[in-house]
């Protein structure tokens, strides 16, 4: 059974810095993309970033273009999401979740295995 725990969230000051962490356990393909959600009080999940097992190729929501960096070290079986640059409306729960399909996605239903979250919340 494939498992994935998040770690890294914390409370933080506007204009902070995060970077948060995915490990990836038990029955791990060969192959699996890795992305970023989160889920603020009240709204829907919404895509942040994803990375093909390569790392190689990336995808990332506007409003995370400039400010956050998505990175594996597969040796690690570990998926790395650097946030820079925080502003208040980046408090959310953050979850990753892998595709263990053959391409690469940012449609949370097309992912297989989620994480628990982690809080992220940054203060004005």
């Amino acid at each position: 059974q494939v498992q994935l725990v998040e770690s890294g969230g914390a409370m933080v000051q506007a204009g902070g810095s995060l970077r948060l962490s995915c490990t990836t356990s038990g029955g791990i393909p060969s192959s699996y993309a890795t992305g970023w959600f989160r889920q603020a009080p009240g709204r829907d999940r919404e895509f942040v970033a994803t990375v093909s097992f390569s790392g190689d190729t990336t995808y990332y929501a506007d409003f995370a273009k400039g400010r956050f960096a998505i990175s594996r070290d597969n040796a690690k079986n570990t998926v790395y999401l650097q946030m820079n640059s925080l502003k208040p409306e980046d408090t959310a729960v953050y979850y990753c979740a892998a595709d263990m399909g053959s391409g690469i996605t940012i449609v949370s239903w097309e992912y297989d295995y989620w994480g628990q979250g982690t809080q992220v919340t940054v203060s004005s």
